[in-house]
């Protein structure tokens, strides 16, 4: 039996880069998983997913969006019955000065970074309890922040202060869950630069605010800069996904799991 068998995850975000290398290692331990993003069911990207996640569903999600949610929460409800496990993976990027950043910008990047993983703690934490209520080590939400949830970084203050929130969101509501003992552990993740569709956006438009030459020049600058020398890669972030989604992290909760190749311990 494989470790996740018989248990249900969502993960939003789900249709490239880390989310779906989460959404692929859930499948593979053997979870049903319900992958949540912005395209539309018919959209040849989730045809492809989802012929290669045989089992899994997938619902179209705004995660700015409260109604979406609960929309999605009846979806599991009705067609999966149970949840084991949240991913609150989506977001955005925003880069450029400060007195540069638009008031709308801002608030939209709060609005899927931040707003996004409160609304999707909020709807689905009574699923998750009753859910956790029958399972040994109960269920599981996992938030990805970013290691610029703990640093600073220049020109990235937006994307710097949705991701710190999200860092003491999680801690916040695991000892709110410990204390009143529901059985759902909270835990966040912090990649450093990972190879994805996101991080090629940004660095493209670093390249447009003439930074660099080519997109390319920024990656290599990166990594040359990361201790060991190099990009994490997507699967390398559903690895830990992986441990806080199984009872192997029974005893984990309010904790954040840094992956970025020693960037923060120095």
């Amino acid at each position: 039996m494989r470790p996740l068998e018989g248990r249900v995850a969502l993960v939003s975000g789900a249709l490239r880069g880390i989310g779906l290398a989460i959404a692929e290692r859930y499948h593979a331990e053997g979870a049903k998983v319900a992958l949540v993003d912005l395209a539309e069911a018919k959209d040849g990207k989730v045809g492809e997913t989802l012929a290669r996640l045989p089992g899994c569903k997938y619902w179209k999600l705004d995660v700015a969006l409260e109604d979406d949610w609960r929309r999605v929460e009846k979806s599991l409800r009705s067609e999966l019955g149970r949840l084991d496990i949240l991913v609150n993976n989506a977001g955005v990027d925003l880069t450029g000065p400060v007195e540069k950043l638009e008031l709308a910008a801002w608030r939209r990047i709060m609005s899927i970074n931040v707003d996004g993983v409160f609304l999707g703690t909020k709807t689905l934490t009574p699923l998750l309890g009753e859910t956790g209520r029958s399972t040994r080590f109960g269920s599981s939400i996992i938030n990805i922040s970013s290691i610029m949830g703990l640093v600073g970084y220049g020109e990235t203050s937006a994307y710097n202060a949705g991701k710190g929130a999200v860092r003491l969101f999680t801690k916040a509501v695991a000892i709110e869950f410990a204390q009143k003992r529901t059985p759902i552990r909270v835990n966040s993740i912090h990649p450093g630069f990972v190879r994805t569709p996101l991080l090629e956006i940004g660095m493209q438009n670093w390249v447009a605010a003439g930074f660099a030459a080519k997109a390319q020049d920024l990656i290599d600058q990166i990594a040359a800069a990361t201790p060991n020398g190099r990009l994490a890669e997507p699967a390398e972030i559903a690895g830990a996904a992986y441990f806080l989604a199984s009872d192997d992290s029974s005893y984990c909760t309010g904790s954040e799991l840094v992956i970025d190749g020693g960037w923060t311990a120095r």
